[in-house]
């Protein structure tokens, strides 16, 4: 069965960190590139990190430069957002993708994960 579950989101203060989690089974990610998306209510989902199937080439959006690192564990087929110094702005629903190069196309979407950055 595939498989690509996300966790780790939650309600957070603002400056405070959350570490998102997207695990694959049913197929590999190193050979993939992975993204992580957000969704605010009233916007598009826009991509926030992504990473080359190598991890040769890693993108940030501006907005989360310096405060957001994506990362991939091969041995545990899991992807990973660690997301520091939060700000309400971030508030969002967060997907986890993997795809070929540059996520043109896109394979698999985790299921969606909430992040609420209030005090």
């Amino acid at each position: 069965q595939l498989q690509f579950v996300e966790s780790g989101g939650g309600l957070v203060q603002p400056g405070g960190s959350l570490r998102l989690s997207c695990a694959a089974s049913g197929f590999t990610l190193d050979d993939r590139t992975i993204g992580w998306f957000r969704q605010a209510p009233r916007n598009e989902r826009a991509v926030v990190a992504c990473i080359s199937s190598r991890s040769s080439h890693i993108y940030y959006a501006d907005s989360v430069k310096g405060r957001f690192t994506i990362s991939r564990d091969i041995a545990k087929n899991t992807v990973y957002l660690q997301m520091n110094n939060l700000k309400p702005e971030d508030t969002a629903v967060y997907y986890c993708a993997a795809g070929g190069p540059g996520l043109v196309r896109i394979d698999y979407w985790g299921q969606g994960t909430q992040v609420t950055v209030s005090s």
